[in-house]
């Protein structure tokens, strides 16, 4: 692959203020090219971009496309930095009059040097946030599309979008569906922002020469002007890599513009080794519904604040996931110690869900077309959820770490919406650790609160993600949760009932059907506050899920915890995949007396605690 640095432009209205300048603070500044001018960290906006292309792994060539007025400016700063004086193109304009134009120049620097290979063009005059981009990612996720890539990036909130080229990108396939060059306001709602940073197949130069050939006016010779030709009337398949960061040319700003841009992106910069970023997801107890969030139903689920994953990441030289020092244990007692932990905690601590979160979050940036910054990171967590006893524990880590990759790399909600990361989330423990789990869970802590989850086939088989709606949760009843105190591997509650299920059993079948039925009778009673029917609906959905998986399955300690809470007249259901029930017991003064049972048979009793989002927010 070829790049090509443009910085061919003439007479820009920020070289004729600094020439002007009457404070003398911009005087050695006066007649310098503005692709040479001071950028961010100190050093020359070229070098910069010279430093990011400058790999023989990357570009077999680099070349300088400048005019014949600067051209001794930028043959200097060659010869100063290592870059080969030969590959200095010469358009032969001098000014604006006679300028050629972008698309032109790069036309010129293929045709006098005889190019066939795919070319990466970027202008060199280009302020960059992000100094620390990838840019071996963006040609891998060019090599991967069938078409041309433009890089684009969203609009800060002073932005206007009419000063600069904005793209319409398929959320789905990447592709361009079209391109406006500073549009009025009104013509599309779009905030993202092409800049000169392109690249394009050798068999697409070809349209090059015939774009030139409709435009022989200088003005309309612009980068601009070409995309909006080739995207939207050749139809020519092009596709948008977001880069989480802001770009402005300063070949369009004045003196002004330029140095309060110029101190936005240093400001970011040296912000950059930034405070620890520390996220929390909470534990959820499903209310209604569950299990038949993984069997197309519906469910009702609810994250308390009781118990939650806290996951911090600060910024470091190096990539380290750290372990916890009761989670992942590399130091024991004795060979007695050893063996107690291992035989009750196993040997699957929190460490491979880092990793694995980790992996999955560079695969999915990767796929989806967004570069990310080359910056590294320390990962620890802490964690209060029981373990092995159905409260999404290992999901919440996983929750809590994406949520500050996100906030690492700028990641928005529109480049991973809320129904996406729910999905990305069960990906991480299904595909890269292989554990048996459904939707409800990480819905729930993606969206927090009260949550109501519809996971329709067809809903998830046309667009992704089922229907999840977020209920009222003021003046909800007093809810407990009781979990055994030492509990065996929670994961074997769901035994067959996954096989009989894919293969018809009718009995499987309908019983879903059912669980999607109280749910939505559960929704009305939220609704309504009829908390006497909500408690009646909990029993039914125990015995039926009770009917589907046996008592054998349940395991006797979830059992044992039902027949308690039913001796004091309370509601109760298993809140998980087992080893935990939560109950309603419309007799609150039965509640201490009933708290006592449950501690003296060995269990944890708690009142519980939700987790309202939108109460925290207003705090």
């Amino acid at each position: 692959m070829i790049c090509m640095l443009l910085v061919a432009g003439h007479g820009t209205i920020l070289e004729t203020q600094i020439k002007s300048d009457i404070t003398g603070l911009y005087a050695h500044l006066t007649g310098v090219p503005k692709a040479l001018l001071p950028g961010v960290g100190g050093k020359k906006i070229l070098d910069f971009w010279w430093e990011t292309v400058n790999t023989r792994q990357l570009f077999s060539e680099v070349y300088l496309v400048t005019n014949a007025d600067k051209y001794k400016h930028y043959e200097r700063w060659a010869t100063a930095n290592d870059f080969p004086v030969e590959n200095v193109v010469n358009d032969g304009s001098t000014t604006l009059d006679n300028r050629l134009g972008a698309v032109a120049d790069l036309e010129l620097a293929i045709r006098s040097r005889q190019l066939q290979d795919d070319i990466m063009v970027i202008a060199g005059d280009m302020l960059c946030a992000d100094q620390n981009f990838d840019i071996a990612q963006v040609i891998r996720f060019f090599r991967s599309k069938p078409g041309e890539l433009a890089i684009y990036y969203e609009l800060e909130s002073g932005e206007k979008s009419y000063t600069r080229g904005i793209v319409e990108v398929c959320p789905n396939t990447h592709r361009v569906m079209r391109f406006f060059e500073k549009p009025q306001e009104g013509v599309t709602t779009s905030r993202l922002a092409s800049v000169v940073f392109y690249c394009l197949r050798k068999e697409s130069l070809l349209y090059i020469s015939e774009f030139l050939s409709q435009n022989p006016d200088a003005n309309d010779r612009t980068f601009g002007k070409f995309w909006e030709w080739l995207i939207n009337e050749e139809k020519i398949p092009v596709y948008g890599m977001k880069l989480p960061t802001g770009f402005q040319l300063i070949g369009q700003v004045g003196l002004s513009d330029y140095t309060k841009w110029l101190a936005h992106y240093s400001s970011k910069q040296q912000l950059s080794p930034s405070k620890p970023i520390t996220c929390r997801s909470f534990a959820r107890v499903g209310l209604m519904g569950n299990p038949s969030d993984g069997f197309n139903g519906k469910t009702i689920a609810m994250s308390i604040a009781n118990f939650w994953a806290e996951v911090t990441l600060i910024e470091s030289q190096t990539l380290v996931l750290l372990p916890h020092p009761l989670n992942d244990p590399t130091e024991f007692g004795s060979l007695q110690d050893l063996f107690r932990i291992s035989r009750k905690e196993g040997y699957l601590g929190g460490l491979r869900l880092l990793q694995a979160t980790c992996k999955k979050f560079y695969q999915f940036c990767s796929e989806q077309g967004i570069a990310l910054s080359k910056q590294n990171f320390t990962l620890k967590y802490d964690t209060n959820i029981p373990r092995q006893v159905g409260l999404a524990g290992s999901s919440a880590i996983v929750s809590a770490t994406l949520k500050c990759l996100m906030k690492f790399y700028n990641i928005t909600d529109n480049d991973l919406p809320k129904p996406i990361r729910a999905n990305f989330i069960l990906n991480v423990e299904t595909d890269e650790l292989f554990i048996t789990a459904g939707l409800q869970d990480r819905v729930v802590q993606v969206y927090e609160g009260l949550v109501y989850m519809d996971f329709n086939k067809q809903l998830i088989d046309e667009r992704g993600y089922g229907e999840y709606i977020p209920l009222d949760m003021s003046d909800l009843p007093l809810f407990w949760l009781a979990y055994l105190g030492n509990p065996s591997d929670s994961g074997q509650i769901h035994s067959n009932v996954r096989q009989r299920w894919l293969n018809g059993e009718s009995a499987v079948v309908e019983a879903m059907k059912s669980f999607a039925d109280l749910t939505d009778q559960a929704r009305a009673a939220f609704q309504c506050k009829d908390w006497p029917r909500l408690a009646q609906l909990m029993d039914e959905n125990f015995e039926l899920r009770r009917s589907v998986y046996t008592d054998h399955c349940l395991g006797p300690g979830s059992l044992k915890m039902v027949q308690i809470a039913r001796q004091f007249g309370s509601a109760v259901k298993l809140p998980g995949s087992g080893g935990a029930v939560v109950g309603l017991c419309m007799d609150t003064e039965r509640l201490v007396e009933m708290k006592r049972a449950f501690q003296e048979a060995g269990c944890v009793f708690c009142f519980i605690v939700p987790y309202d989002p939108s109460v925290q927010s207003q705090n």
